[in-house]
């Protein structure tokens, strides 16, 4: 499916804001203070994949299914945020 620029500058936004999120998270550098206090430094990958597709009531239709790929350790830390994700 190929998306407008504003839909892709909207994409951008959101991780923009993700990202921001956990970088003012207090929570979060509290645990890595902890970390650092215990003598290891942290390095920090989140990957978010964003997926697409058109609104229900939208003429057009695409059978591709958005997806989102997160890892064990992604899960663990959307969780700690109290980020829930829907299975489905």
């Amino acid at each position: 499916m190929e998306i407008d620029d504003r839909a892709k500058e909207i994409v951008q936004e959101i991780g923009t804001a993700i990202n921001e999120s956990v970088e003012n998270s207090s929570k979060v550098a509290e645990a890595i203070e902890r970390l650092r206090d215990a003598g290891y430094e942290m390095e920090l990958t989140l990957r978010l994949e964003i997926g697409l597709r058109p609104n229900a009531g939208d003429e057009e239709t695409d059978d591709e299914e958005a997806a989102l790929s997160l890892t064990d350790e992604d899960l663990q830390i959307l969780q700690r945020m109290k980020i829930r994700i829907d299975p489905d």
